[in-house]
């Protein structure tokens, strides 16, 4: 495996999903408390580095006609209604006035945001991903920055899945064709902090 550098001025730390409700789920391999930490820690570093943390969050209209509903075996759809601090992200990220918070209303970041404007305006190639799933909001959007060209960074320790073998999955055999997998402590020495 070829060591990691990161320009941090061409590179975004793009978070799926690390908000109230998503974090409230079980989650595998790794606790959603883990994620969350690791996480933090990247984008504490990123942001002395000069890298561009986009923290993205979930939701709907309390409607929920937003919502795709299309025809599926085993539909996704909320049991009972969402509390209304449900898309909020976890405080835990420390949200800093430079970040840049995109909202979506499916898995992928890319398909009805601006997410793609903001990186390419940014100038920024590389994507760093974590968050909550990996088998959900985080291979969509990595499938999709894939097809735009985007470089990618797959932080195997700040992501989990609703089942440890989709997580597993995702490690093993989709994101190795899309980018790079590598842990917390590789991110961090990348972008120039004494590792945790």
């Amino acid at each position: 495996m070829a060591e990691l550098t990161l320009d941090a001025v061409r590179t975004a730390i793009v978070v799926i999903d690390l908000q109230k409700g998503i974090v409230a789920r079980a989650t595998e391999p790794h606790a959603a408390t883990t994620v969350v930490a690791n996480t933090a820690a990247i984008l504490r570093a990123a942001r002395r580095a000069g890298a561009q943390p986009i923290l993205v969050h979930v939701g709907g209209g309390p409607d929920g006609r937003d919502r795709l509903r299309p025809v599926a075996d085993e539909p996704m759809r909320p049991t009972a209604p969402l509390p209304p601090d449900w898309s909020e992200l976890v405080p835990e990220l420390e949200r800093a006035p430079g970040d840049l918070v995109v909202f979506k209303r499916q898995w992928g970041a890319f398909y009805g945001t601006d997410l793609e404007l903001q990186l390419r305006r940014r100038c920024l190639t590389t994507l760093v991903l974590c968050g909550i799933a990996t088998e959900y909001g985080v291979e969509s959007t990595a499938r999709d920055a894939f097809e735009r060209g985007f470089e990618q960074v797959f932080v195997s320790d700040a992501m989990s899945a609703l089942a440890a073998a989709s997580h597993e999955h995702c490690l093993t055999r989709i994101f190795p064709r899309l980018g790079r997998v590598r842990d917390t402590r590789t991110v961090l020495a990348a972008l120039g902090a004494a590792p945790a």
